[in-house]
């Protein structure tokens, strides 16, 4: 099947560039130059992986993967001249799979593509951590063979540990990733969930470690019992 590539990028000349060389390996590659533009677009189109700038017209890069993370768990790399780490942290509590940093090497941002493209492929439907096993495709979780019953919430926030074990994460980037910018409410409510994602799990809930004056990460042991 054809590999499919959105290139959200405002600067012609490398948007352009990018495309020869995706079209040049047998991709079909779709280009535009604003976040509104591209949200339009992924509405009505699939595509296999987005090559998303960040400083854009219309609508910024970090809001673009807010919005595609609705919906959607395509790939999303982010191309940016910002190299600061709050940036890069920022993207991906935001859902981002990999950066970037302008300038770049069109073969190094390829073999990204491929890599990052092959493991979704390769991943089905299956999702495992030590004792836990979940199925992305039914939303079921299971510990050591056990079906275990996990609100809405605090599976979305297990299957973002899972996909991103031993990763720091602040409160306040989890309050981004999960309740949005606008959100009306204090950092408590991610503690709260955490609390009760660790009660849902048992045993296996303090693999979901605290990390004093940072925040949250999964610490996956494949020996524990």
């Amino acid at each position: 099947m054809e590999q499919r590539l959105l290139i959200v990028e405002d600067d012609r000349l490398l948007a352009e560039a990018g495309a020869d060389y995706f079209v040049g390996k047998g991709w079909a590659v779709e280009t535009c130059a604003d976040g509104v533009r591209a949200l339009e677009i992924l509405e009505r189109n699939h595509f296999h992986l987005i090559l998303l700038d960040v400083m854009l017209p219309g609508m910024d890069g970090f809001a673009l993967c807010r919005r595609i993370r609705r919906d959607s768990d395509v790939p999303v790399i982010f191309i940016t001249a910002r190299v600061m780490e709050e940036d890069m942290l920022n993207g991906y509590s935001l859902g981002a799979d990999d950066y970037v940093t302008k300038p770049f090497s069109l073969p190094v941002l390829y073999a990204k593509a491929m890599a990052l493209t092959g493991r979704v492929r390769g991943k089905g439907k299956f999702l495992e951590a030590g004792r836990l096993r979940v199925d992305t495709k039914s939303r079921q979780v299971w510990r050591d063979g056990e079906r275990l019953s996990l609100p809405p919430r605090e599976y979305e926030l297990l299957l973002f540990f899972l996909e991103n074990p031993g990763r720091i994460f602040s409160r306040q980037q989890l309050l981004i990733r999960f309740w949005g910018y606008d959100f009306d409410g204090n950092e408590r409510v991610v503690d709260n969930h955490i609390k009760k994602l660790r009660k849902a799990l048992g045993l296996w809930g303090g693999s979901v470690q605290t990390v004093r004056g940072s925040g949250y990460r999964l610490e996956v042991d494949h020996e524990k019992t």
